[in-house]
């Protein structure tokens, strides 16, 4: 018996061991954020919080703080004016709605990007940084036209680790060799899922092209002349700055969208930001409580403000919702909704989360934004959404196709199609289902999407920047990557081929030709002389 027990224990320890992960020491690990969004900014902050709860000292370039943070592991260097511009009153974004997809990715690419990253790196607490001689483990950098920004990573001597707060993207993709078939990865910016028609496709991959084209050629030299303004003293080239990316983690995940062909180190860490449940403020779980029909929570997100709405459309959803019998919590960013029904609460923010983690909310009116929708499927809530603009449309097309949600028009918006969306989401128990099915899938994961960020920032720096993660694929050109050299000279050598068997052949049939042509001194002509 004892001997049994000895055999016993030592299978424990074995097991023990084998699902441990060697210890890293403390880190010191630089979070850039400088997105206004305040979407992105929540990913972002929720990647930092997790390598703050692991015991790294971290310090965060952002508009925004990070809430009770431990002081003595923690700071902040606030960039205050960028959260200003984007405050409650903040721009009315809905004037993009009807621009096309392409003007939208321009806008990214020549205004937004370029403007937040030139500010950001002129900032004074910025530059007092950059000239103080600190030095970082680890750079993390957001990946939203803000390539300019990896610079950080060898100006401060640490492995540059990249976030994409919208998943996937052909830009994100590229830094680390990540295949992006046009046949059935959709364009981040088109409405289109991973079952395409000819047309589709067609349109998937003129546009991807062409945004690629644009990039590659024009939106990545302005970047590098920024890069070249603002390190001047960087011992790696713009191009080799590209190609050090250590890891690039995606607000995405396989269950929630669709599987993608990633390199060993892009990393899925889709709901990052998602906590376990923390209790409501009074006001809001009192009236939620008090739903004896259960709640409908409504919010545009961060960027895009419910006070924007034309008024038109405000009003067709104040009549809609006048005419429910579930009470409706609106995030709606001023005090006061001209006609408010009783059936409705509004607030400028929201515990979005803990709300949608509540058993008593039916049903989630959204913009579609990944990150809301993210939250929305992991607590299993159903969705209407009205797409806005950039990969809003492709969430909401996604929903549809995996029948969770419904997809609203904006144009067409009024009484009778709110009203029908919401009925016909309530009415059918499979939208509820399918949400709850993806749930269930979602959170069936080895290791949480926190513990998953942890593992590999860690690992790469176990590894020493893990080079062995990286595919050789980021240092091939466009001609290389795609073969276009091989497949040449397979073509001059089959063609040169086809010439050569073309040349035998008529020689051949010249020969037999002669040798069938009767001679003049023939048959024909020793029968003249008789």
């Amino acid at each position: 018996m004892e001997s049994g027990r000895c055999v016993l224990l030592l299978v424990l320890v074995g097991l023990a061991t084998l699902g441990s992960f060697p210890q890293t020491d403390a880190a010191r690990i630089l979070g850039v954020l400088p997105s206004v969004g305040r979407s992105h900014f929540i990913i972002g902050a929720g990647l930092m919080k997790v390598l703050l709860d692991a015991g790294h000292e971290v310090t965060i370039i952002s508009p925004y703080p990070i809430k009770d943070a431990p002081a003595d592991r923690y700071r902040d260097v606030l960039i205050p004016e960028l959260a200003e511009q984007h405050g409650v009153s903040g721009p009315d974004l809905f004037q993009f709605k009807n621009a096309p997809n392409l003007m939208v990715l321009y806008v990214v690419y020549n205004e937004f990007g370029p403007t937040v990253s030139e500010a950001l790196l002129q900032y004074p607490s910025v530059v007092a940084l950059m000239k103080s001689g600190q030095k970082f483990d680890a750079v993390i950098v957001e990946t939203f036209a803000s390539e300019v920004l990896y610079g950080l990573a060898e100006h401060f001597g640490g492995e540059l680790i990249v976030f994409a707060p919208f998943g996937a993207s052909m830009w994100t993709s590229e830094l680390v060799g990540t295949p992006y078939p046009y046949s059935y990865i959709p364009h981040t910016f088109l409405s289109y899922t991973n079952e395409m028609s000819f047309w589709q496709r067609f349109g998937n991959t003129l546009v991807g092209h062409i945004d690629k084209l644009y990039y590659r050629n024009v939106f990545l030299p302005k970047q590098e002349a920024m890069y070249k303004r603002f390190f001047p003293n960087a011992k790696l080239s713009f191009e080799q700055t590209l190609q050090s990316v250590r890891l690039a983690f995606v607000n995405q995940h396989f269950s929630l969208s669709y599987p993608h062909p990633y390199a060993p180190n892009m990393i899925e860490i889709g709901g990052i930001q998602i906590q376990p449940p923390k209790e409501l403020p009074k006001d809001i779980l009192q009236y939620i409580e008090a739903s004896k029909h259960g709640v409908i929570y409504f919010s545009m997100g961060s960027m895009l403000k419910g006070r924007n709405f034309p008024e038109d459309k405000r009003a067709a959803f104040v009549k809609v919702f006048r005419g429910l019998k579930e009470n409706v919590i609106w995030k709606y960013e001023n005090e006061s909704l001209p006609d408010q029904p009783k059936n409705v609460l509004i607030k400028s923010w929201m515990p979005q989360s803990d709300i949608l983690a509540h058993p008593k909310v039916k049903l989630f009116i959204t913009h579609g934004g990944l990150l809301g929708t993210t939250e929305g499927l992991y607590h299993g809530v159903p969705m209407v959404g009205i797409p806005i603009y950039g990969d809003q449309e492709l969430n909401l097309a996604r929903a549809e196709q995996a029948g969770y949600g419904v997809k609203l028009d904006y144009d067409t918006l009024s009484e009778e199609t709110i009203s029908a969306a919401i009925r016909k989401v309530l009415g059918d128990a499979s939208y509820k289902d399918r949400a709850q099915t993806i749930s269930q899938r979602y959170r069936d994961q080895p290791l949480s999407p926190a513990k998953t960020a942890v593992f590999w920032v860690e690992y790469v720096l176990r590894h020493g920047g893990a080079p062995q993660l990286q595919s050789p694929s980021v240092k091939l050109s466009f001609v290389e990557y795609n073969l276009l050299d091989v497949y040449a000279l397979m073509a001059v050598i089959a063609l040169s081929m086809l010439i050569g068997m073309a040349a035998m052949v008529r020689a051949v049939l010249r020969r037999l030709r002669i040798v069938k042509r009767p001679s003049k001194g023939g048959a024909h002509g020793r029968k003249k002389k008789q």
